[in-house]
């Protein structure tokens, strides 16, 4: 006799690899999996408000934990919905599983309400994408489960074929769910690294996403301190390096690019370390003819013809990095006096001024009041690019955003999911009025899952990166203020307590409060976003 059914075995296979929260909105064909979580100890279904919002948590989890998250939608607008969070947990390198109904065999390709073709719709948006047949259902999971973390990390989309999941199977149980292993790299390719290296008078390091993934956070700084080096980052690989460390250089593409530009525009070599182009393409900020050397677990991505590749290290990344710190120590011709104070001036115009309550000080008091170890998500916006460079991380996984995909209503799930991931550890997000807008209802979510959480809203009424760039253009200004003035609206927004601040001061004692209270609250900063105006979409190349 058959011991078990479908859904019992697909979501005793995901408690088992370390799944903890499955994100979505249920349907009529997820009930039996609703049923199997319900009655499985060690895991939760998180009803979220919207798919796009699932998507986004399931994204941040299997960031934190290392263990693919999980979402799931319906048919057609379900699936739809669900597909801008998919995306950019692969393009934001985050280990997932998207499930999602699919119709059985019978109707593939007929014409059904709600039907399209799930298989083709994720194809783009993910590594892989397949389905379940009954008694393989445990070895579908368990292989997408390892796509999803290897290599580059991403999403892998998995169909649940309506009617399946009540039908009678043999229990099957996953084994442990495990990335393929990198393989190491030619013994021929880090000789030409070390070259390359040896030869440059003033190598830039250029640490991004890779580097994250690989744990090299001890080696990054040995080889900096080794040759002193300067190091920039991209936004994502934000803590890497901390913001005070004498060799650090700034963070590509976001605020006042142009002045950590004047470091990069000196090198004669830029050793880039798991630099993922997703983030920044090499060709928008490195000067014409810069030479490029390459450690990641992949090609690199670069106009081959506009920048020479004199070395390529493909596969594990720390052997090729020992390699270079095991070279004869000594100083590159770099002038680290100089960065300092190159630095030091960006940093200086960063810092919160006197005038109109603006992001620079909303942030600077923010920074103050969260722990160290505490958690900040942001959405996308200005703001985004203020807290790229601004934002003192203390190392990765402290400061979360999405620059890969850059889906503004990011940062209000992915709050939601720190908090579920880390329930002991402080967490808040940053979000403009605008973006705040695109997942609101998330703030239902948060009180039906009772979690602390501090919501801070930029209100500026105003999409400022995009006002910024008509303004550039000497075009009117349209479509792009939020509301004619005023605040977000009411003391409360889905339960959720609202206090709004007009200073620092109010800004301090709302935050203060917010982190002690045992529920979601919202502290909305009324803030000039003319500030923006002079500190992002600067210029990147040389």
């Amino acid at each position: 006799m058959k011991s078990t059914n479908v859904a019992r075995n697909v979501v005793g296979a995901l408690r088992d690899m370390g799944v903890r929260h499955v994100f979505g909105v249920p349907s009529g064909g997820w009930v039996d999996y609703m049923e199997a979580i319900r009655t499985t100890d060690g895991i939760d279904f998180v009803l979220t408000s919207h798919e796009g919002g699932a998507g986004f948590m399931a994204d941040v989890c299997g960031r934190l934990t290392g263990v693919p998250g999980v979402c799931f939608g319906t048919f057609g607008p379900g699936a739809t919905n669900l597909a801008t969070g998919v995306g950019g947990a692969t393009l934001d390198r985050s280990p997932m599983l998207a499930l999602t109904d699919e119709m059985p065999a019978s109707l593939r390709g007929r014409t059904v309400q709600m039907a399209i073709d799930h298989q083709a719709l994720f194809a783009p948006l993910t590594k892989a994408t397949m389905r379940i047949e009954a008694d393989g259902a445990v070895a579908t999971l368990a292989d997408a489960a390892r796509i999803a973390l290897s290599g580059r990390p991403g999403a892998v989309h998995v169909g649940l074929p309506q009617g399946m999941s009540a039908d009678a199977v043999e229990a099957a149980t996953i084994g442990t769910i495990a990335a393929d292993p990198v393989p190491a790299p030619a013994t021929a390719d880090i000789d030409t690294l070390v070259a390359a290296f040896t030869v440059a008078e003033k190598p830039v390091l250029a640490i991004g996403l890779g580097a994250v993934h690989a744990r090299i956070e001890d080696r990054i700084v040995a080889l900096a301190e080794r040759f002193g080096l300067p190091v920039l980052l991209t936004p994502m690989a934000k803590g890497m390096v901390a913001e005070d460390h004498p060799n650090y250089a700034g963070v590509l593409f976001h605020a006042l690019s142009d002045m950590v530009g004047k470091t990069h525009a000196e090198a004669d070599l830029v050793v880039a370390v798991g630099y993922d182009p997703i983030e920044f393409n090499y060709e928008s900020w490195m000067k014409d003819g810069l030479a490029l050397a390459s450690i990641d677990v992949v090609p690199a991505d670069i106009d081959r013809d506009m920048h020479p590749v004199v070395a390529e290290v493909v596969g594990a990344i720390a052997p090729a990095l020992d390699a270079l710190i095991a070279l004869p120590a000594g100083p590159k011709a770099w002038d680290l006096l100089a960065l300092a104070e190159r630095k030091a001036a960006m940093f200086a115009k960063l810092v919160g001024r006197d005038g109109p309550f603006g992001p620079c000080a909303a942030l600077d008091v923010l920074r103050d009041v969260l722990p160290d170890e505490g958690i900040m998500t942001c959405d996308v916006g200005a703001h985004t690019h203020l807290i790229g460079q601004h934002w003192r991380t203390p190392k990765p996984g402290t400061q979360i955003m999405t620059n890969g995909w850059s889906a503004m209503g990011f940062g209000l799930p992915a709050a939601i999911a720190a908090k579920l991931s880390r329930p002991d550890t402080p967490v808040c997000c940053v979000l403009g009025d605008g973006g705040f807008l695109m997942t609101a209802g998330e703030l239902a979510t948060a009180v039906r899952e009772k979690l602390p959480l501090v919501i801070v809203i930029f209100t500026d009424n105003d999409l400022a990166l995009i006002r910024i760039k008509q303004e550039k253009k000497q075009n009117p200004i349209y479509g792009t203020p939020v509301r004619a003035e005023g605040t977000i609206g009411g003391p409360s927004l889905f339960g959720v307590p609202v206090t709004v601040a007009r200073d620092p001061a109010e800004f301090r004692a709302a935050l203060e409060a917010g982190f002690a209270a045992d529920g979601p609250v919202i502290v909305e900063a009324l803030l000039d976003s003319r500030e923006y105006d002079e500190l992002v979409l600067r210029r990147d190349k040389p």
